[in-house]
């Protein structure tokens, strides 16, 4: 998606900042990134771009649909590149790692729950808070 024309197809200019902040998403092997993040990735990359363009960019992003906001466990908004198809999030409250995952079954649940209750779904979002049992995390819990 990152050529000019796509944007131009949303709706946005095909400026450098915009160019390089959705090559960084896409070819990036962190999924989630913070406004500060890509700042940084953009300056280690020796791009001339300040705090605030890097704000707006992501926001225009979201507002046009190719990325989608989280705040996860805290107020800091992380970004993801929205490819299209559902999934919820598992976020370790120690290390803050965060994995993506998809279960029809709890998919199905949600819908007759919400049925059963007189409401029918237009979107949703699940995070489920634990700590993860990784090696790499610094407050690893065993499993049970």
């Amino acid at each position: 998606m990152s050529d000019s024309t796509d944007l131009k197809n949303i709706g946005l200019k095909a400026t450098l900042p915009r160019l390089k902040i959705l090559n960084l998403f896409e070819n990036s092997s962190v999924r989630h990134m913070a406004a500060e993040d890509v700042y940084k990735q953009l300056i280690a990359d020796g791009e001339d771009v300040g705090l605030a363009t890097v704000y707006r960019v992501l926001t225009q992003f979201e507002q046009a649909g190719l990325l989608m906001r989280h705040h996860f466990e805290s107020d800091k908004a992380v970004y993801e590149l929205n490819q299209g198809g559902h999934h919820d999030h598992l976020v370790c409250l120690q290390c803050n790692r965060v994995e993506e995952f998809f279960d029809e079954e709890i998919e199905r649940r949600q819908k007759k729950i919400a049925q059963d209750r007189g409401f029918a779904i237009h979107d949703h979002s699940l995070y489920l808070y634990a700590d993860c049992t990784k090696e790499a995390c610094p407050h690893k819990v065993k499993a049970k």
